[in-house]
This record gives structure tokens, C-alpha cells and sequence, in this order.
């Protein structure tokens, strides 16, 4: 009867693992990317519109022939079905949509979208850089203010005019840029570390038999960005958030094991409480309750693993210097 319960709890915990695998793929795909991606199809739209207007209202020379063909054959990559999404047919059915990929993408058309500017009139060019000049006015980023008053000095109607608007587009498309791509990098190292972490968690719930262990460490790291959004009010980062979770469950057990530990009576740190009500048994409340609390705080789990460093390289100091006089170690 026991071994069948065992085998239903090893199970049930692969079943829970993999039901988070597919939350953290719903909102890989959902959440995060297919926001992006849409926003990225309707610029897409809008610049080809553009290019279009631009197309029918200027003069037929050849130079500006060429820079919309250009823009034209940009924007048709972007727009092919393998080119930013994974998709199971080839204009329907995404599965996926890379990161990388779509940071890649967004790149292309901010380069289409500069290319469109030098065919602009000389009244769109100072309408857009009067608009952009508001715009960094109001910004609170440092130089945004110093920008504006580059723009503020410049004659709209010089020769300059629009090569000074196309290079402050230029230097806030790739900041842009690159804020976006620092942020896809810590999404996806987040989910990597889900990924893995959940193997950790089915891995050290079945052999060591601590799930229910787990499942108060995931709450408690279910928790910890749930409170923290209703007290800010602001959104956290997606990666947080489920990422979380999972390391709550790993901060449980680590903690646990650290725990008993410190308290085994050749140490002595934490008491009699703790060494009954850690690792040894972790389905009684106080060790449930340690589980959750660690799930919840990532700084109580690394201020005992401090903790537990110091008192191992104390021992290690007392041994060398033991070793030094001659006493035995």
C-alpha cells in the first residue's frame, strides 16, 4: 500500500512539473512574445503604408526608386512566416516565436523606418522633428533634454535638418534596441532556469521524497511577487514571476537540509526545535512552515547558507591550527 502511494506521489509530482512546463510555455508564447510580435505586424503595416504614400506622391528617380524596393523587400522578410515566428503551416498555426528573432526584427524595421525618412518633404521633416523634439523635452532619461535643445537650435528648413533627424532617430531606435534585447536576455535565462529547475525539482522530490516540501516552497514563491505586486502596484518582471516558483521549491529544501544542519548538536545554532522539525521530517507544520518561508524569502535562504559557509570555514581555520601545533585534528 505505501509503495503504491509513493508511486502515485512520484506521479503526481512529474504531473505538476509538467503542468508548469506548460504554464511557462503559455506565457512564453502568450504573454510575453505574441504582445511584442503583434506591435511589431502593425508597425510593419504602417511603415509599408508609408512606403506606399511615399511612393505614389514623389518624383520617379531612380535613387528613390531603389530605396523603396529596398524597404519593400525588408519589409516582405519580416513578413514571411519562418522568418520571426514558428509556425506549423506556413502562414497559420505559430507555435512560437523566438526571442532573438523578434529583437532581430525589430531592428530590420527601425532600419526601414530611417530609410523612409530621407524620401520625407521638407515639411515632414519638420514636423516630425518638431515632434520629436516634444518628445525628448518631456523624456526623464539623462540627455533626452540635451537632445531636444540640439534639435531646438537647428534651422527645420536647413540643408542639415533631416540628417540630424535621421541620426537622433537612429540613436533612439538603438537604444531601444538594446534595452529590449537586454530584457528578451534575462526572459529567456529565466526560462531556461525554469526549465531546468523543474528537472531539480522532480529529481530531488522523488529521490529524497520531500514533494510536499516542494509544493510549500513553490507557494511561498508563488507568493513572494504576488505580495510584491499588491503593495508597488507595478508590474513585475515576467521572468520573476515565473521563475519564482520553482526556485521557492529548490529554497525550501536547500533550506531545510541547511537547517538541520546548523542545528545537529555538534553545532548547536539553531536548537532542539529545529533539528526534530528540518530535513529528517519535513511533513510536520514547523518544517512546512520553514519550507514556505524560505520558498517566500530568497534572503533568509541566503543569509543561513552565510551562515553555514562561516561556521564550515570556522571549523576549517580550528583544524589547520590544531594541524599547526601538533594536536590531533
Amino acid at each position: 500500500m505505501f509503495d503504491t502511494l509513493s508511486r502515485d506521489g512520484r506521479w503526481g509530482l512529474a504531473l505538476v512539473c509538467a503542468c508548469y512546463l506548460m504554464v511557462v510555455y503559455i506565457t512564453s508564447r502568450g504573454l510575453i512574445a505574441a504582445p511584442r510580435y503583434r506591435l511589431l505586424q502593425g508597425r510593419i503595416r504602417d511603415c509599408r503604408a508609408r512606403a506606399s504614400v511615399l511612393a505614389a506622391t514623389g518624383e520617379d528617380d531612380q535613387s528613390r526608386v531603389a530605396v523603396l524596393a529596398a524597404v519593400h523587400s525588408r519589409l516582405n522578410d519580416l513578413e514571411k512566416g519562418s522568418m520571426v515566428a514558428w509556425r506549423l503551416l506556413p502562414n497559420a498555426g505559430v507555435i512560437a516565436i523566438p526571442l532573438s528573432k523578434l529583437a532581430s526584427a525589430w531592428r530590420v524595421l527601425h532600419g526601414a523606418e530611417r530609410e523612409l525618412l530621407r524620401l520625407e518633404s521638407a515639411e515632414e521633416t519638420a514636423a516630425r522633428t518638431m515632434g520629436l523634439r516634444l518628445r525628448l523635452a518631456g523624456s526623464p532619461l539623462p540627455g533626452d533634454p540635451e537632445l531636444a535643445g540640439e534639435l531646438s537650435a537647428a534651422d527645420p528648413a536647413g540643408p542639415g535638418a533631416r540628417a540630424q533627424l535621421i541620426a537622433v532617430t537612429e540613436y533612439l531606435h538603438d537604444r531601444e534596441d538594446t534595452d529590449a534585447e537586454q530584457e528578451y536576455e534575462q526572459q529567456r535565462m529565466a526560462l531556461w532556469l525554469t526549465m531546468t529547475g523543474l528537472g531539480a525539482v522532480l529529481v530531488v522530490g522523488i529521490v529524497f521524497d520531500h514533494r510536499l516540501t516542494m509544493l510549500m516552497g513553490a507557494l511561498g514563491g508563488f507568493l513572494s511577487p504576488l505580495i510584491g505586486v499588491m503593495r508597488s502596484q507595478r508590474p513585475a518582471s515576467w521572468g520573476v514571476m515565473v521563475l519564482a516558483p520553482v526556485g521557492g521549491a529548490l529554497a525550501a529544501a536547500g533550506g531545510l537540509l541547511l537547517v538541520r544542519m546548523l542545528a545537529d548538536p555538534e553545532l548547536n545554532l539553531l536548537g532542539e526545535v529545529f533539528l526534530v522539525n528540518s530535513w529528517d521530517a519535513p511533513e510536520r507544520p514547523i518544517a512546512l512552515a520553514l519550507a514556505l518561508l524560505f520558498g517566500f524569502s530568497g534572503t533568509l535562504f541566503s543569509r543561513l547558507a552565510l551562515t553555514a559557509t562561516g561556521q564550515l570555514e570556522q571549523g576549517h581555520a580550528a583544524a589547520r591550527a590544531r594541524g599547526a601545533a601538533g594536536q590531533p585534528l
